[in-house]
């Protein structure tokens, strides 16, 4: 499967899916005019791929400064699949990472992190 590599703008965030590594990420700002058109074949291809695994580990690194209640809802089905691709025996690592000031995005990744259970979700405060 041929990765994703998109880069940020001041609406969307940067994202980078590396299928082969199982490493995926989404970085920046996200509230796109059409959440849909930016996020769903990207989730489509992921959700496919998380299924094919029979073993190893996924890691997953959310570094977002802000996001929108479309994307919010995008998140939480994320969330859902990589929490299900957990209780399936694949390992998941989520990395939350936040600024140590913002402590709306820490309180996002604390409420994120209370849905899972299989999944690993690691809070990882950045300084500056």
């Amino acid at each position: 499967m041929n990765n994703i590599s998109i880069e940020g703008t001041d609406r969307s965030p940067e994202v980078s899916f590396d299928f082969s590594l199982n490493t995926f990420a989404i970085r920046g700002e996200s509230y796109p005019e059409d959440v849909t058109a930016f996020y769903g074949e990207m989730i489509d291809r992921l959700e496919s791929h998380l299924a094919t695994l029979e073993n190893g580990e996924v890691q997953f690194d959310f570094e977002l400064i802000y996001f929108n209640s479309s994307t919010a809802k995008v998140l939480m089905g994320l969330f859902d699949t990589l929490e299900e691709t957990a209780e399936n025996g694949i390992t998941v690592q989520v990395n939350w990472y936040y600024d140590v000031e913002d402590d709306t995005m820490e309180e996002l990744g604390e409420e994120f992190a209370e849905d899972l259970k299989a999944a690993n979700f690691n809070m990882m405060p950045v300084d500056g």
